[in-house]
């Protein structure tokens, strides 16, 4: 249990929404929840009379929607943000615009909807407590700077071929992956990817990521084969691993049990690599909650990979990393902006 309790504004337009959700949230022993409001400008009288700790937001709601809302509260009072939405559209745009995390708004069609809807809100309400905020957001402008080809860095076609690059990300990851992939040249060896995030969000955020990336991102889709330039997202509710054939890598996408806690799990992809890739393979883990990763990128360094880990100071969430660093799966600590040059610099020395 917490020292303290995290103390919980709730805003939704919804007067049902907000009472059930209430309900259901003071359940836990961590969270109070000390207030709701209706609207943008109810809630902020509320954040300036009772000074919460996590706020939840409806995005969609009267006189300001809460994208608007965000853009406006984040700079005056940063308080960390957890986003309940039904569209990963508006999901994203809370992201960009300050939000910690999100929660997928459910249709609640029986009680056991309800449930883990706020088992997840709940959870993910005392991890924004922890979250530091990062005001600003990663650009596609700012982010572009002139880049080497692999080929100028790396002697040969046959490492882009041979090489695997595995990302591993949670809470904060949305916006740390933007800033690690962008600064990847767009002819890359493969990059594997996976971020916490539910289904029906990753292919989107594919499609965002391919917009601002020198490589192509795509979702995950079972069979996909590896080459150099392509970076796959692991797909929401699948397992995402690293195989090998006579023609080379590829990846398998399928529905199981969370690992670690998570589906997609970063340990079952850093785990894959770990055994099919082995010294052939670079790995990192981003911020996030929790340990997932951490016992893959060890396997993946007892293998010949090189590690790196996001340092304390540039993490949202300083988590899965700090376990990773712990039972020494990280070959160097490294701030977010660096990790591209060190990816870099790794792939120079293979």
């Amino acid at each position: 249990m917490l020292e303290k309790k995290v103390k919980v504004l709730i805003v939704d337009d919804s007067i049902l929404f907000r009472e059930t959700i209430s309900r259901f949230i003071s359940e836990d022993a961590n969270i109070e929840v000390v207030g709701t409001a209706g609207d943008p400008y109810e809630a902020r009288d509320k954040i300036l009379q009772l000074r919460p700790d996590v706020l939840t937001l409806d995005v969609e709601m009267p006189k300001m929607n809460g994208i608007q809302f965000l853009k406006k509260l984040i700079p005056q009072y940063p308080i960390p943000v957890v986003v309940v939405s039904s569209l990963p559209l508006n999901a994203f745009e809370a992201l960009d615009a300050g939000a910690v995390d999100f929660v997928k708004k459910p249709l609640i069609k029986s009680p056991a909807d309800l449930k883990d809807f706020s088992m997840e809100l709940r959870t993910k309400i005392v991890i924004a407590s922890t979250a530091k905020i990062i005001q600003s957001k990663p650009s596609a402008a700012a982010s572009q700077k002139p880049l080497p080809s692999i080929k100028e860095i790396a002697a040969g076609k046959k490492l882009a071929q041979d090489i695997v690059i595995a990302l591993g990300a949670s809470t904060g990851g949305t916006d740390a992956l933007q800033v690690v992939m962008q600064n990847l040249p767009k002819d890359s060896p493969p990059i594997l990817v996976v971020q916490h995030m539910p289904a029906g969000f990753t292919k989107m955020y594919a499609e965002r990521m391919n917009r601002v990336c020198q490589v192509e991102v795509k979702e995950a889709e079972d069979g996909d084969r590896l080459r150099p330039g392509l970076a796959i997202i692991a797909a929401g509710e699948y397992h995402l691993r690293l195989a090998k054939d006579s023609q080379g890598y590829y990846v398998t996408s399928k529905k199981g049990e969370k690992v670690s806690g998570h589906c997609p799990s970063v340990d079952v992809l850093f785990y894959s690599v770990a055994e099919v890739a082995k010294s052939k393979a670079i790995g990192a883990i981003l911020t996030g909650m929790g340990g997932d990763g951490a016992k893959g990128l060890l396997e993946m360094r007892k293998a010949g990979a090189y590690t790196i880990g996001q340092n304390k100071e540039t993490c949202v969430v300083y988590g899965m990393p700090m376990v990773a660093f712990n039972i020494g799966a990280v070959c160097e600590q490294a701030p977010l902006d660096k990790i591209s040059d060190i990816i870099i610099q790794k792939l120079n020395s293979l």
